[in-house]
């Protein structure tokens, strides 16, 4: 995968920093909500080993950003970018979540969106999986303009495999 070299990105509602092993604290604080998890193929991610084994995996992904709620100055979730095996051009964006009194506010879109200009800079499409009983995130990904891919896939969660839909916005079509 081409090298992204994070950098801090911003807009009025959402900045998001590069992970630091500092952020474990704060984070979780956020990821203990299990319901958070309740839709997600690893729905243990509340429970401080699962979210720790989560939050190592993160940070030596060299891809993983925390999410700050620009008003209020807090942390409210993280979110990073994946290679895909064998494809220099295509990174996906995932793991993705926010604190539950931030859902359904614009949050998710505003820093997706950041995600997603970025990461078009460097690469021609941007993939994201998500779980076929996601429902929420779903429509989040037609929220950004992303076309699914059918039929389902699979992706690989530590210890468990799950049906997932494929969505992909290419560089071409990206509209916002």
């Amino acid at each position: 995968m081409q090298k992204l070299n994070l950098q801090v990105l911003e807009n009025d509602l959402v900045k998001l920093t590069p992970l630091e092993e500092k952020d474990f604290a704060a984070l979780y604080s956020i990821a203990s909500d299990p319901n958070i998890w309740k839709h997600h193929p690893a729905s243990n991610r509340y429970k401080k080993d699962a979210f720790t084994l989560f939050f190592n995996n993160a940070l030596s992904s060299l891809g993983a950003y925390i999410i700050w709620d620009k008003i209020e100055q807090k942390i409210i979730g993280s979110s990073r970018f994946n290679s895909i095996p064998n494809r220099d051009d295509i990174v996906e964006i995932g793991w993705s979540f926010l604190a539950v009194s931030y859902w359904g506010r614009k949050y998710n879109l505003a820093f997706k969106k950041l995600m997603i200009d970025y990461a078009l800079t460097k690469f021609s499409d941007v993939l994201f999986y998500v779980d076929i009983e996601n429902i929420i995130s779903q429509k989040a990904m037609v929220n950004l303009g992303a076309t699914q891919v059918s039929p389902c896939g699979t992706q690989h969660i530590p210890g468990k495999r799950s049906n997932t839909y494929i969505y992909y916005i290419n560089k071409q079509n990206w509209k916002y």
